[in-house]
């Protein structure tokens, strides 16, 4: 059976990536996960801490950019299945860009957000082909795709049984 690649893009400040990762091997889903680098200050400063100090703090996030760019452009690149999550804290820009970029390469691509975010991400929701609400949905989204599975369908045969 093939192993989905599934690339989980977006906001790092909450444990969304464990929740699918949990739900997926719950649910005996053949899937491997990749995702960018989460250690927020490691983020930031890659490129400078590789590349050598910016005085300007613009060539500074630069530099952290393109090189973490690297690392998203290849994950991508390999994914069956690419999921953003949009947070409520931050705007996640990088998300959004994320989002772009996998549905430019024809990637199928799931989102994660809450209703008051519906109107800035309207564009982004458009070209994703599921926009769900919980890492659950998530994974039972990935259950039917990769399956075939709906789990009420599967919980209500069994206890038929």
């Amino acid at each position: 059976m093939k192993t989905w690649n599934l690339y989980l893009s977006g906001e790092i400040h909450t444990n969304w990536r464990e929740e699918i990762e949990a739900g997926c091997k719950a649910a005996g889903l053949p899937v491997s996960t990749a995702a960018p680098v989460t250690h927020h200050e490691a983020s930031d400063d890659c490129g400078v801490a590789i590349l050598g100090a910016e005085d300007n703090k613009f060539w500074h996030d630069h530099k952290g950019a393109q090189v973490n760019a690297i690392r998203t452009r290849a994950l991508i690149a390999d994914a069956d299945v690419v999921v953003v999550r949009f947070g409520e804290k931050y705007k996640q820009w990088n998300a959004a860009f994320d989002a772009g970029y996998a549905s430019a390469l024809g990637k199928p691509v799931i989102v994660i957000h809450q209703d008051e975010h519906a109107h800035a991400l309207k564009e982004v929701d458009a070209a994703a082909l599921a926009v769900a609400k919980t890492s659950e949905q998530v994974v039972e989204i990935l259950r039917y795709v990769i399956r075939g599975e709906l789990a009420s369908y599967t919980d209500r045969a069994e206890a038929a049984e």
